[in-house]
């Protein structure tokens, strides 16, 4: 065989596009170093990149085109939950293997693999575990903090991470209340009567899911409205990410948002500290001027935990190749990731912490760690039904 065909798709175009340009970067660095290296026992691989539009049809249309027309052998990415849980059914008819690198919704793995056994699904990036139930552990003995407020994205991922966070909470804080919620459609600009909306109710917290360039917007006006004088915490779901720390560079650097700001994401650039990703950050930089976001190392990760799976099973068959996957634990540069056969979900733990400068990087790192191990926040099968609405 010539060479094995990597189709690849993220949202590359609108506000978002930084995630799906992210998702390319990462895959053409990990394919870049695998020839280098001699390919997959002898084969090269060759890559093409579509954008998804962050759109569920455009996906779809563009998975069909990648195997039926392109002759791709696996698929790679994908922002939107929504395009997700779209392609699911039509992976199964295609018979290809789809790894994920950043759809969140719980109902990908939980859902569409463990309940409806769709082979293909593979994902490889932490689920809204990461935005909802950490948070949870982290605060659950802020005994100052009772009453959360959320300003949520309007759409799955900010329901179910809102509805996530209050299930954990309450086992462990009975007494904690919620008291305000503004909900923010997709692309807002002006979040001025979310943020009124929320401290009109005097909240001791606030739980935001809005990402990407919203989230830099909403801090920013939320600065501009007093919030971090009159709230304890702000949890910013994503707010690690690095679109985001460099949008935010400027005011964490005067400590604008005094130490109450508290952020993740699916992978931080400076966790863990380690000789393998502190190699791969530089690798990337040098070959992109950027640091890599969530996006770029999960697919990144991708490439190479298709790689082994391949070798291992000696075939690029959907079946073989995800025997090959069974009881695979790999490192990646954002860890050890342990695959879980009952959901295809790749396990591996990212921490939270605060934005705060580090002289030895640009832009904003989350210092202040809190880390805890996959085990306590990833949800179990058999899964229990989340609440997916408002």
């Amino acid at each position: 065989m010539p060479a094995i065909k990597v189709g690849v798709q993220g949202a590359a175009s609108g506000p978002h596009a930084d995630y799906g340009r992210q998702i390319e970067m990462g895959a053409t660095m990990a394919m870049e170093e695998i020839n280098a290296a001699g390919g997959i026992r002898g084969c090269k691989i060759e890559i093409k990149f579509m954008d998804d539009e962050n759109k569920a049809a455009t996906g779809v249309k563009n998975a069909r085109l990648l195997v039926t027309d392109w002759g791709a052998h696996f698929m790679v990415g994908t922002d939107s939950s929504g395009v997700a849980m779209a392609l699911g059914p039509v992976l199964a008819e295609l018979k290809r293997i789809h790894f994920f690198t950043h759809a969140a919704t719980h109902r990908l793995t939980e859902d569409l693999v463990a309940v409806k056994g769709i082979k293909e699904i593979v994902r490889v990036s932490v689920p809204v575990y990461q935005d909802a139930i950490i948070a949870a552990l982290i605060f659950k003995d802020r005994k100052d903090i009772k009453r959360w407020a959320n300003i949520g994205a309007d759409y799955e991922y900010g329901y179910v991470s809102w509805n996530l966070f209050k299930e954990t909470l309450r086992k462990y804080r009975p007494d904690v209340e919620f008291v305000g919620e503004a909900w923010a459609p997709f692309l807002t600009l002006d979040f001025s009567p979310h943020i009124s909306a929320v401290m009109a109710q005097k909240p001791d917290a606030i739980f935001a899911t809005p990402w990407a360039g919203e989230a830099v917007q909403l801090l920013r006006q939320s600065l501009g409205q007093g919030v971090f004088d009159n709230v304890q915490v702000w949890w910013q779901a994503m707010g690690g990410s690095v679109d985001v720390l460099e949008g935010i560079t400027a005011e964490v650097q005067k400590d604008r948002f005094k130490g109450k700001l508290w952020a993740t994401a699916r992978y931080i650039h400076n966790w863990p500290d380690t000789a393998d990703n502190k190699a791969f950050i530089e690798r990337f930089r040098k070959r992109w001027k950027r640091f890599p976001n969530y996006s770029a190392e999960t697919t990144y990760s991708a490439f190479f935990i298709m790689k082994a799976a391949v070798e291992k099973s000696g075939s690029l068959d959907t079946a073989k190749v995800l025997e090959g996957l069974k009881g695979m634990q790999i490192r990646n540069p954002g860890g050890v990731r342990v695959f879980r056969s009952e959901d295809q979900q790749f396990v591996y733990n990212v921490p939270a912490g605060r934005p705060m400068m580090d002289a030895k990087y640009p832009i904003p790192v989350l210092g202040d760690l809190k880390v805890f191990a996959a085990k306590d926040y990833y949800r179990h099968p058999p899964f229990t039904p989340v609440s997916v609405t408002k």
